[in-house]
């Protein structure tokens, strides 16, 4: 008990070095976000994937990587005209413009298992390739500004502890426990600004994550927050939100070997948009008392094959959910993502000290250290098919006389 105090204790404390690190850091980059009505400072990727194991694309797992476990994966998404400006003309109306017309991003995650229960987590998400006019189509742009093809994002890190833990063993072994995690995420503000890949500051983002399992059926949820100061785009204002997600599943195949899921998500955010105007003296800003949520919804299949459920494959594909009037800034049109991970569980479904990924037998309790090894029972001893009554050998013949 005392060393998972410490533990925790650890990781509060790399947390906030972090996080003091990346607030330094903001200072010396804020010039790349252009115009304080016209900045580039911000995110267009709304999906942020958890590190460790996942069962959905956008909500957090209640699982955790076993201790002293590493876990990696990576997620590569495809999104269609996540910005689009609506550019002030002197007339009325105005005109729209794809700042990012299309994107392929990857997010490379890191998970390790401090103790059963406390995992510390990384994301590096990096742009391969993309294209749009930026803020151009506003600002006029200039070579240092230029939209490239490439671009690195935002680097985040936190950790998730199970408050109340999911046994380790085959989900359907443990269907009808409820679990519950709280995870605690920052992201640094370490991307390229000018490309659409950072936030001007750092954004706290806690979260509590809960998900149930009943025979085939699954469902988890995730409620939180994303927590920055507001950042203007020709109008569109983004700034803190909640962080909503809802999904539901079904094994088609058993022992995880295929699932299909459905799940949607919502980033409601509490920033009041803006109308923009523009006039001889630049850019004039004003409310209209409108509001913004981003929202996605996706279909994924889903398949953990091997290594006792430790590897697993991702894929799906979706669109945006209209809640507001207006479109909303970083909501694209679709997107379509692919998901690997290898985040070692330590199950033990029968409990005989030989993890699942190890075990040929995972659900019959084989004895550790035999000489096969395997997991498996050890099989019966042969049967003794004579049930009649034993015979006795005939007595030996007597010796002749002589």
């Amino acid at each position: 008990m005392r060393a998972r105090g410490r533990a925790l204790r650890h990781a509060l404390g790399a947390l906030a070095l972090l996080s003091l690190a990346a607030s330094f850091a903001r200072d010396a980059r804020a010039s790349a976000c252009g115009p304080p009505l016209a900045s580039s400072c911000i995110n267009d990727d709304t999906l942020w994937p958890h590190a460790g194991p996942s069962h959905f694309f956008a909500i957090g797992s209640t699982e955790t990587v076993g201790a002293s476990q590493l876990g990696f994966g990576l997620v590569t998404s495809y999104l269609s005209r996540p910005v689009v400006l609506h550019v002030p003309t002197p007339g009325p109306g105005g005109t729209d413009a794809y700042a990012v017309n299309d994107q392929v991003n990857t997010t490379f995650l890191f998970s390790y298992g401090v103790t059963s229960r406390l995992e510390l987590d990384a994301a590096l998400p990096i742009t391969f390739g993309q294209g749009g006019a930026g803020t151009t189509p506003i600002t006029g742009g200039n070579s240092s500004t230029a939209f490239q093809d490439t671009a690195l994002r935002d680097f985040r890190f936190g950790f998730a502890y199970a408050i109340l833990g999911r046994p380790r063993v085959d989900p359907r072994v443990a269907t009808g426990d409820f679990a519950l995690t709280a995870r605690m995420e920052v992201s640094a503000p370490t991307g390229d600004q000018s490309q659409f890949g950072g936030e001007r500051t750092a954004v706290w983002i806690p979260s509590v994550a809960a998900d149930y399992r009943a025979g085939r059926l699954f469902a988890g949820a995730e409620v939180g927050a994303r927590l920055r100061p507001v950042t203007e785009l020709a109008g569109a204002r983004v700034g803190s939100q909640l962080a909503l997600a809802l999904g539901a599943g079904v094994d088609l195949l058993p022992h995880e070997l295929l699932a299909a899921s459905v799940e949607a998500r919502a980033l409601p955010t509490f920033a009041e948009q803006h109308d923009a105007i523009q006039t001889r003296d630049g850019i004039v800003s004003t409310p209209n008392g409108k509001s913004i949520s981003p929202a996605e919804w996706t279909i994924a299949l889903r398949t953990a094959p091997l290594a006792g459920g430790d590897l697993s494959f991702q894929l799906g594909g979706g669109g945006s959910i209209p809640l507001s009037s207006d479109p909303a800034i970083t909501n694209p049109r679709f997107r379509f993502s692919l998901g690997l991970r290898y985040e070692p569980l330590t199950r033990d479904t029968d409990g005989d000290g030989i993890l699942d990924k190890d075990d040929r037998c995972p659900e019959v309790r084989g004895v550790r250290g035999s000489a096969d090894g395997d997991g498996c029972a050890a099989p019966p001893p042969p049967l003794n098919l004579d049930i009649g009554p034993s015979t006795p050998p005939p007595a030996p013949a007597p010796a002749p006389s002589t």
